[in-house]
Order: C-alpha cells, then structure tokens, then sequence
C-alpha cells in the first residue's frame, strides 16, 4: 500500500529511460514480429471488404446459430457467417454468389426461421465497395496522423511530435499482427474501433508530454532531459493507469455482452479492438513515447552538456552554457641571486 499511495501521490523514482533500452528492444521484436505474421497470414476480411451476401431475417421459429448452420451445410455455404441477434433476428453473411445460389440461400435461412421468403432482406456488397471502404479508411488514417502532428508541432516541439508518431504506429502495428495471428475478423466496425484508440492513445501522450513541457521550463538548469522525463513519468503514472483501468472496464464488459450474452458480432469486434487498442496504447505512451524523446534529446547539445556535468557530480548552473576561462598563472618571483638586467634610463631633453 505505500508503494500505492507514492503512486496516488507522485511521489515514485522509477527510472522508465533507464529501463528505455530493454523496454524498446522487446518493443522492436513485437513489431518486427507483427510485421511478418502479417505478411503471412493475411488478415481475415469481412465482405465489407471483400464482397459478398447479407442475408436478415426474423427469427419466428426462435432457432439456435447450431441450427442455422446444419442447415447451410446442406448447400454448401459451411463456411457462411451466423449471427442470432438479442433483437430476434438471423443474419447471415456470405461470400458473393450467383443470383441462384442466392436464391436458394435466402429460401433455406427464411426456412430455418419459419419466415416468408418476401420477408427477408438481402444485400449483395460487390466487391468495389470493399475497395472504397479500404480507401476512405486509409485516407481517415493519413488526414489524422497529418493533423495530429501538426498540432504537437505548434503546442510541444516537433521531437515530440515525432516521438508520438512512433508511439502510434507501435500500436497500430502490434494491434494488426494481434488480429492477424488470431484470425479476428476485420469490419468497418474494427476500422472505426481503431481510430478511436489512436485518439485514445494519443490523449495519453500528450498529458505526458504536457508534464514533460511544465517540468523541463521549471527544472531546465536544474536536471538532465532524462530526469525531467523520468520525474514527470512518475507524476502522471497513477493518472495513467487509473484512465486506463476505468475505460478497460467498460469495454470489457462490452466485449463479454458482445460474445456470451447477446452474440452481437459489430459490438464484439469494436469492444476487442478497442480492448487491445487501449492496453497496448497505454504501454506505448509510458514506455515507448517519452522515453524515445528522453533518448533523442539527450544528443542535444544543451542537454548533452548538462548530463557531463551531472555524470561528474557537479552542480549544473544557469550561466552553464558560457565557456569557463582559465585563471592567469600566478606570478613567479624572481630569486634575489640572479642578476637583473640594467634599467635603460631616458635621456632628458
């Protein structure tokens, strides 16, 4: 409980740039790593992306997804997606289709719910509109990375600008390599739900970096870049975890609402993203954005300086950056037993 309440407090001494160097390793290999399974394994599309079938329905006869699928194997789409909805609806979604494998597709779901085929709604997503979903998704992503760095840029500096990109692409990238090793499927649902983390993301770095900006003004000709990270790491971690913890918990029981109770799949996609999203990001700004600033700063001149004279134990003053100037040597006396030289007197006029 004390170590709690020095956290609640501000009052902890972790060296997060000291530990920098192990913590951006293993982040490097999760990054490398995601990289190639991504590569490998390509991820699971929905066809939003790739084009298919939607078939909905009432459920009247009140059917089980088991029963759906029994079904569904008789004609060959075993590998077609079911949900049953809390709201007493069957949704099935398929790959494209020729209109008379469509056909009897939407004659076996109306069956199996014990509903006229009039009453079902069919939509038929080509595979263009995939396309466009992926472009206009790619072009929210640019447009909001642009912005975002724009704005650090003019508040902050653009180091840290910089630094929080990295962040952001850390989590972007071991987001993807998590879905793509698991197989989750990806919707305009995840593609929303990541976005939402970025921003996530990035709100905690920039409160870290805020600190960083407060302390360093106030400690600049007091202590090395390292410390002042260090020092505001610690200030905000408590402030960290706690706004991580109180959006895990809402989100997880939407992820739990999502799988066992409703079997909302669009709700179960966008809470497991948005569950990955805010863990990893909250790693990302405590342990990969500050301290790769604390790191790139230290190369600064200024601050290069400041840390020769801390490593040596020196007091670091405000007048640090003037050059300091030898004294003269002290004058030597000339012993009485050497002969001087006879003074050259002036000729008066």
């Amino acid at each position: 409980m004390n170590v709690l309440s020095r956290m609640y407090r501000g009052e902890t001494r972790f060296d997060f740039v000291g530990a920098s160097r192990r913590t951006l390793i293993v982040s490097l290999i999760l990054v490398a790593a995601s990289i190639l399974i991504m590569l490998v394994r390509p991820f699971n599309l929905s066809i939003d992306f790739t084009g298919g079938v939607i078939v909905s329905v009432e459920n009247v006869s009140g059917v089980a997804v088991e029963d759906v699928r029994a079904d569904l194997r008789e004609i060959g789409d075993a590998d077609a997606r079911v949900q049953v909805t809390g709201a007493g609806f069957i949704i099935v979604q398929t790959e494209s289709l020729d209109p008379g494998d469509m056909d009897v597709l939407v004659a076996t779901v109306s069956a199996v719910a014990g509903t006229s085929i009039n009453d079902a709604n069919v939509s038929a997503v080509g595979p263009t509109f995939g396309a466009e979903v992926t472009r206009k998704a790619f072009e929210a992503l640019v447009v909001f990375l642009v912005v975002i760095m724009l704005f650090i840029t003019w508040r902050f500096e653009w180091k840290m600008a910089v630094s929080a990109l990295a962040a952001l692409f850390h989590d972007l990238i071991i987001t993807g390599g998590l879905y793509a090793l698991v197989g989750f499927l990806v919707t305009p649902a995840t593609i929303i739900a990541v976005l939402t983390i970025l921003g996530y993301s990035l709100y905690d770095t920039v409160v870290v970096f805020k600190k960083v900006n407060e302390n360093t003004e106030e400690l600049h000709d007091q202590a090395t870049i390292s410390g002042i990270v260090n020092l505001s790491l610690n200030q905000v971690l408590m402030r960290s975890i706690n706004t991580s913890l109180t959006s895990l918990i809402p989100v997880g029981v939407l992820l739990l609402v999502g799988i066992l109770a409703l079997g909302g799949e669009t709700l179960k996609e966008f809470a497991l993203a948005l569950f990955i999203g805010i863990a990893v990001g909250t790693y990302s700004s405590i342990l990969i954005a500050a301290p790769l600033l604390a790191r790139w700063k230290e190369k600064e001149p200024e601050w290069e300086r400041q840390r020769r004279r801390a490593a040596k134990g020196e007091a670091i003053s405000e007048d640090d950056s003037e050059p300091v100037m030898p004294e003269a040597p002290p004058t030597v006396p000339v012993p009485s037993s050497v002969a001087r030289p006879p003074k050259q007197r002036r000729k008066r006029r």
